[in-house]
């Protein structure tokens, strides 16, 4: 089968090649799925560079989210059949046209849902749920200031925001991307390269300051002169491309908690979180409360897969990059 395979740190989307490789075989507890679709994140454009924090063991096949058709189960597995339509993450592996993955790290698409919205709300969704609910605790009336509000955990947490009645204010790098973010329930939009825009904010909040600040960038520092006092700023990446060293008498000041979420250790230190979070998402998903957004134009074939990752990392998308295999896929 085809895939694209990392054997040596490479410096950038561009350097990578698809490799013909065996079509792996799932172990005792694995589905080996067929790959209809594939979700593209910026930390792939890390990882290949071995500078993510997780750091795979070379040579190893890129991609964490992937969507296809169940071609094989175990003999134990009762949840899953041939056939069925699954999406699913992994470490690594997304990027190839089979994929073997755990059983447990993957659910049944629902039937409202396409192979290329599936693809990428594996991550997405999950992430912004955890951050806003069980982190943030937002609650009907709070103000939530979204960064990246256009881009794939900015779109689900501005879905999300609404969905649960707050007022939700969505920041980006550039205004060509406000229609978007209006058209998932932002109520207003900014851009924070403004000069101005924590004064913008504080202006919509009537000088109270946002109550959630929701961070994928990393602009915790600059978010403390408009968070509301009691704010809660959750920490969900570094998308800027710096770790910030924050003034904490700032924090200290407003009586702000700032917090971090990382979606993918729940597994390892909250499992019983998890399926409280996607019973959440599935009833909002199927109350049409949240719906994911693809980018278009979708991204064709193993090749283009450096494409998508250029994309991404140039901010050029908005919600999720997906790349379609299937049409290229035998076995």
């Amino acid at each position: 089968m085809r895939a694209i395979v990392v054997k040596s740190w490479l410096k950038g989307p561009g350097d990578m090649e698809v490799s013909d490789i065996p079509v792996p075989v799932a172990k005792d507890g694995e589905l080996l799925v067929k790959v209809d679709s594939a979700g593209v994140n910026f930390f792939d454009v890390l990882m290949i560079a071995g500078k993510y924090q997780i750091k795979p063991a070379l040579p190893f096949t890129l991609g964490a989210e992937f969507s296809g058709t169940v071609v094989q189960i175990s003999p134990s597995d009762t949840r899953f059949a041939v056939g069925d339509r699954v999406f699913g993450s992994n470490v690594t592996g997304a990027y190839a046209e089979y994929i073997a993955v755990p059983s447990i790290h993957c659910f049944p698409i629902p039937s409202a849902l396409s192979f290329e919205q599936a693809a990428g709300i594996y991550i997405t969704y999950p992430t912004s749920y955890a951050g806003l609910v069980l982190k943030a605790k937002v609650q009907r009336g709070d103000w939530v200031l979204v960064h990246a509000a256009a881009g794939g955990v900015g779109i689900a947490a501005v879905q999300i925001a609404k969905a649960l009645g707050a007022h939700v204010i969505a920041a980006t790098g550039s205004k060509d991307k406000f229609d978007i973010c209006r058209q998932q329930g932002a109520d207003h939009c900014i851009n924070y390269h403004d000069a101005d825009w924590t004064n913008q904010v504080l202006k919509l909040t009537d000088g109270k300051g946002a109550d959630i600040v929701y961070d994928p960038v990393g602009k915790v520092e600059e978010s403390l002169k408009c968070v509301a006092w009691n704010g809660r700023i959750v920490v969900v990446g570094f998308a800027a491309g710096a770790i910030e060293k924050v003034a904490t008498n700032r924090i200290l000041l407003k009586n702000v908690a700032v917090t971090g979420v990382y979606w993918g250790a729940y597994a390892l230190n909250e499992p019983e979180r998890i399926p409280e979070v996607w019973d959440a998402l599935f009833k909002l998903a199927e109350d049409g409360l949240i719906r994911p957004v693809v980018f278009q134009p979708i991204f064709h074939g193993l090749g283009q897969v450096k494409d998508a990752l250029k994309a991404i990392a140039h901010r050029e998308t908005y919600g999720k990059a997906v790349v379609k295999l299937s049409e290229y896929s035998k076995l």
